[in-house]
């Protein structure tokens, strides 16, 4: 067995405006980690477009067509105050969400054990009828459904450790007992949502609120106390990760104080979960991250065990 890495020149077709944080060279730096010497046996595939019933399942029509209508000829159109369009955004986006979905294809099949997919634009704050964020698909959660509905799955979880709050997927999956949506992330913070009273409609989201200036300890006692035992207790058939990297103490959105083992920390217990209710099958979709140079660090240890997991 092996770990896919999922990924597409399209993603740098995504411009956005001098000075954003979610820039093209966050994928260059993902790139570059991941062309070092000991992820030669790392299985490269490019990532596919989604199909729009992939889309749908997640997101409602009018909204699906909002997102085309929006992209611009030229430049760059906003969808809000941090969300912009460029003429290359939407294939962008489409093999972003596809990416995530090839994975969840491959790990079902038996291909892989598990997979990362550097998936951009980013997807975990589109609402179902909302581009925000920086994000234009709730890509995770589109994969979520797509296991349940084409593979025939009972039991999904989404781990979110993102330092921001995951209002997308969450709003996409509230309603949906099938689904285990767990979210940790700085409060307060961007979005504003995340409150450990925002339980879903069946007890199915868990929301783990970490105060500014925390650092991987405090992380490390909240997920064992809170985290892994709901996990444990859903007993997965697939384990999916929202995976920001923007808790690290160098980047400059947020507050939190995680390094590099803290990465490699939480990826190696929900492999050991993956493992022990799911057959190792675990697809890691990157979200934020926005220090280059923590962020290709980050992704370097969060493969890195991923491949650890996968032999």
């Amino acid at each position: 067995m092996a770990t896919a890495f999922y990924s597409h020149a399209d993603s740098l077709r995504h411009l956005t405006p001098p000075g954003h944080p979610e820039q093209v060279d966050r994928m260059r730096a993902v790139w570059q980690a991941l062309e070092a010497p000991d992820f030669a046996a790392l299985l490269r595939r490019e990532a596919p477009p989604a199909e729009a019933a992939d889309i749908l399942r997640a997101h409602p029509q009018s909204h699906l067509d909002a997102v085309v209508a929006s992209v611009p000829l030229t430049g760059f159109n906003p969808m809000d105050g941090d969300t912009f369009l460029s003429p290359g955004s939407l294939d962008a986006a489409l093999r972003a969400a596809g990416g995530v979905c090839a994975a969840v294809d491959a790990v079902m099949a038996g291909e892989v054990r598990n997979a990362f997919a550097a998936a951009r634009p980013p997807g975990h704050h589109a609402e179902r009828a909302r581009a925000m964020g920086f994000c234009l698909f709730s890509n995770v959660a589109i994969a979520a459904l797509r296991a349940l509905e084409v593979h025939g799955l009972d039991r999904v979880a989404i781990v979110d450790f993102d330092v921001h709050h995951g209002n997308g997927t969450q709003d996409v999956v509230w309603n949906d007992p099938r689904v285990l949506f767990v979210s940790s992330h700085q409060w307060p913070l961007y979005p504003g949502t995340g409150r450990p009273s925002e339980t879903g409609a069946h007890g199915n989201v868990l929301n783990v609120t970490l105060p500014p200036n925390s650092d991987g300890a405090a992380m490390r006692a909240a997920y064992d106390t809170q985290v892994w035992p709901e996990l444990e207790e859903f007993e997965p058939e697939l384990i999916l990760v929202s995976a920001g990297f923007d808790a690290h103490a160098a980047d400059p959105l947020a507050n939190l104080r995680w390094r590099e083992d803290d990465f490699a920390w939480l990826t190696r217990r929900l492999c050991e979960i993956a493992a022990a209710h799911a057959g190792g099958r675990l697809v890691s979709s990157l979200e934020g991250g926005y220090d280059l140079s923590a962020l290709a660090a980050s992704v370097a240890v969060h493969v890195r065990v991923l491949m650890e997991h996968s032999a």
